[in-house]
């Protein structure tokens, strides 16, 4: 209708190629919350130390206000160093194109149907306001208004980092809390590359050959292809101006450079969602006449990554009485979460998993576990992973809450298995005296 083609052309004309200060991101961002009000949900989650704006985040979806059962919880996260600029434009440039997509688009109407995306264009306001002078390699304008960094600001899974956490990683940690969250990346610039977690490491991960692998491996490395190869170049590997090459455009973060207090591994441990960091650029805040090659470089990668969400196996926990059941366990075999996946408030659960056979543990504490078999298959282009709820016969009450301590668990781990040690040793020991002695 007239009214709909009117509102894609203001719209249109209102978003082009250049950096968008906090007032402008503001303006446009309710912009399309009001031309689009069946499809997105504007809200913020916090406020930056120095309260240059609010850390506004877009949602979209059938059901953008609200959860909805079976539908999985995606979002995007750019700009959390400030002078990282590609990702907060291109962020926008995302959001454009699936509202002016949805229903016109099959592929784009049916993820909208059945993923609620959230994104957040910029979590360092502050930073990107500060950097008055563009630059390629370093800016102050990195660091919040307190002079830290975002990005080693978070509880760390390996060693007591000892940070004060500011506004704005609380309220990032408030939020991961407060959704089901499945999938993620942040989006950074310096490197143009996929890096996936873990960040830190200890002997517990294999970090002592230089490399920190988490109990999803493999679904790390499909997640970080899933983005080079559909990235016009990033899938090359050359990196930036010859420097580091990075196979298949991809790497383990401990394996580039050892990190703690990173957003990525505090999303998997403690906010059961698989993050990866997203390097744009190789040149941290390129020029404004550049920002339309990022765009058409990335276009095709962002959607296909969002798609990954669908990935695996979901389901709901339910107990006799067809009610959910929250905080029951909800594992594949063989690999074990050092902080173990719970259901959510809804009895749901949600694991990231390459298509092949798995065993499904459901455990609700003082209850016989549930094993179930299943055979997953790629299901990202129907848009739903496999679905399999379990049904708790015996179950009539609500288990209490559990959480994990925000404390180095993966130390702790490491610590533990090296008190066993001396202990297996001695049991060794024995056995081979006795052997001799028979």
């Amino acid at each position: 209708d007239v009214l709909a083609i009117l509102r894609l052309v203001s719209l249109a004309a209102a978003l082009d190629f250049k950096y968008h200060h906090a007032e402008e991101l503001e303006a446009y961002l309710k912009g399309v919350r009001a031309a689009y009000p069946a499809i997105t949900h504007l809200h913020s989650i916090g406020r930056s130390v120095e309260g240059r704006g609010d850390l506004w985040v877009l949602v979209l979806g059938r059901f953008p206000t609200h959860h909805k059962i079976g539908i999985p919880e995606f979002k995007y996260v750019a700009n959390m160093h400030g002078d990282e600029t590609v990702g907060r434009e291109i962020l926008l440039h995302l959001i454009d194109f699936l509202v002016t997509s949805y229903r016109r688009d099959p592929v784009i109407t049916r993820l909208l149907n059945n993923t609620r995306i959230h994104i957040m264009p910029t979590m360092n306001p502050d930073g990107f306001e500060a950097t008055k002078v563009p630059d390629c390699y370093y800016t102050r304008g990195r660091y919040n208004k307190n002079g830290e960094d975002l990005n080693r600001n978070f509880p760390d899974a390996f060693e007591n980092n000892n940070v004060s956490i500011q506004p704005e990683t609380q309220a990032v940690m408030n939020w991961i809390k407060n959704e089901t969250f499945v999938l993620s990346a942040n989006l950074h610039g310096g490197a143009l590359v996929a890096s996936y977690t873990f960040d830190n490491g200890n002997s517990v991960t294999g970090s002592l050959k230089g490399y920190s692998r988490s109990p999803d491996d493999d679904v790390f490395i499909h997640l970080a292809k899933t983005y080079s190869f559909n990235h016009a170049t990033m899938y090359k590997g050359t990196g930036c101006d010859n420097r580091q090459p990075f196979p298949e455009g991809i790497t383990n973060g401990y394996s580039w450079y050892q990190l703690e207090g990173g957003m990525q591994d505090y999303n998997y441990v403690w906010g059961q969602c698989f993050e990866i960091t997203l390097e744009l650029s190789c040149c941290k805040y390129p020029p404004a006449d550049q920002l339309g090659k990022f765009w058409r470089d990335n276009k095709v990668a962002l959607i296909e990554y969002i798609k990954q969400v669908h990935l695996g196996v979901k389901g709901q926990v339910t107990d006799k009485n067809g009610n959910p059941i929250p905080n029951a366990i909800v594992e594949a075999e063989g690999r074990p979460h050092i902080c173990p996946y719970r259901t959510n408030e809804q009895g749901e659960y949600f694991l990231l998993l390459l298509p092949g056979t798995y065993v499904i543990n459901a455990t609700v504490p003082g209850f016989k576990p549930m094993l179930k078999t299943v055979e997953i298959h790629d299901n990202t282009g129907n848009f739903s992973a496999l679905k399999h709820d379990f049904s708790f016969s015996e179950v009539s009450i609500r288990p209490r809450a559990a959480s994990c301590p925000k404390t180095p668990l993966y130390q702790e781990l490491e610590q533990a298995s090296a008190a066993v040690k001396p202990t297996l040793h001695v049991l060794v020991l024995m056995t081979v005296m006795l052997v001799i002695f028979k």
